[in-house]
């Protein structure tokens, strides 16, 4: 590669620009503090709540909140790509343990929540901006006391499986038994 095709890449006519705007996080958990995790996720699903700033950066939005199952959709643009074209996996990842965790949240009573003590993602097809929109779907397989599993699929506009995962979540806020 010679200096001025080095120069090239860099030059004004392949630079992108993208401005990100959220929300603060913290007057949205105050607001959310009352509610059931299943109100809360159909309150950012409605937009009666903004969600979080998370899910702006990367550009997807909650499509489905039902108890023990949410959906995520993604339109993806190059600004999640890698070198080599193709969706970072750290997007999927986002995706499926947002989806997932979010999965649980909607089986937690006020005052409960969790956060994600082990992600396992199994990459099974590459995905693209060709791909069109891409869906991420948390469902939840244990609900338990103190630890709780959920399972995820990543899936491109026709319905193909691209990405499986599995994570474990560590309960908060939950009493624990004498």
């Amino acid at each position: 590669m010679t200096m001025t095709e080095t120069v090239d890449l860099f030059s004004f006519d392949t630079r992108r620009h993208r401005v990100v705007d959220w929300q603060a996080p913290g007057p949205v958990a105050k607001a959310a503090a009352g509610m059931s995790g299943l109100e809360t996720m159909c309150a950012i699903r409605d937009g009666i709540l903004p969600p979080p700033p998370m899910a702006r950066l990367i550009g997807f939005e909650m499509r489905i909140a039902e108890p023990g199952r949410i959906v995520m959709e993604l339109d993806p643009d190059e600004s999640l790509e890698n070198t080599m074209g193709l969706l970072h996996g750290a997007t999927a990842a986002a995706l499926l343990d947002t989806a997932m965790g979010c999965a649980i949240t909607t089986m937690q009573p006020v005052g409960q929540s969790s956060v994600t003590l082990d992600l396992k993602l199994t990459y099974l097809r590459p995905l693209s901006v060709r791909s069109g929109a891409i869906s991420a779907e948390g469902k939840v397989i244990k609900l338990g006391r103190q630890t709780s599993y959920a399972e995820g699929f990543v899936r491109d506009r026709v319905g193909n499986l691209a990405v499986h995962a599995t994570a474990t979540f560590t309960m908060i806020g939950v009493e624990k038994a004498n």
